[in-house]
């Protein structure tokens, strides 16, 4: 369940089916590689100033997030329900010497990892395949697993790529619809960064453009 980094063409085989693990695992097994092996830019920008501790990473993906954080000193959980994403995630990490990074797969919306964490990475968890509410559920487990005084961060789209031409009718929902379906008790949290950016984002077959992303992070005391 993640969307994220520039890659090649996105086309792709038509999935015949609606369950999660199966349209997952027809996504990564259409191609050799789908993202770039590069670390998300508001992962790194907004975790800048956090001291290195526990981390765990929702929809992994390929892994560059994960091994982006083993690199600067996280302790490093990371999660993704295809395992073809899970195998390249840990050739990735191979590659780079990275040894410890404990890589679990889950369908989010069924199971979840244990304990908690002081940085929860919640990284474009779209999903064409989800319940209407599934997202949401998700992310409120996210915010249960954060430590007290550790951090979650979510980044998710705003809009849709300046080259669609006729995009979707599907919500995507704002940081304020995000925050307030996290149900959280606002004395025991504070809001740190919520911004809507403008990024590039090229299309399938180069087509410049640029795309809006919401970015949330907060705080548990």
């Amino acid at each position: 369940m993640t969307e994220t980094h520039n890659h090649g063409s996105s086309q792709m085989t038509p999935y015949d089916g609606d369950d999660t693990v199966g349209y997952w695992e027809h996504f990564y097994q259409e191609r050799e590689r789908v993202w770039s092996g590069l670390p998300n830019v508001f992962l790194v920008r907004e975790i800048e100033s956090m001291s290195p501790g526990s981390a765990l990473d929702l929809g992994c993906a390929e892994g560059a997030d994960a091994v982006w954080l083993a690199q600067h000193g996280w302790r490093v959980t990371a999660v993704d329900v295809s395992e073809t994403a899970l195998g390249r995630a840990r050739a990735h990490a191979a590659d780079e010497g990275i040894t410890d990074i404990d890589w679990q797969q889950h369908d989010l919306a069924n199971s979840f990892p244990e304990g908690q964490f002081d940085l929860v990475n919640a990284q474009y968890l779209h999903s064409p395949v989800a319940q209407a509410d599934e997202r949401e559920k998700i992310l409120r487990r996210a915010a249960d697993a954060v430590a007290p005084g550790g951090q979650l961060l979510i980044v998710g789209h705003a809009g849709w790529p300046t080259w669609v031409q006729d995009p979707p009718n599907i919500h995507l929902p704002t940081t304020a619809e995000v925050l307030a379906g996290l149900h959280l008790t606002p004395t025991e949290w504070t809001v740190e960064a919520d911004e809507v950016v403008d990024r590039e984002h090229a299309g399938p077959e180069g087509e410049p453009g640029t795309r809006q992303d919401n970015i949330l992070r907060i705080r548990r005391h």
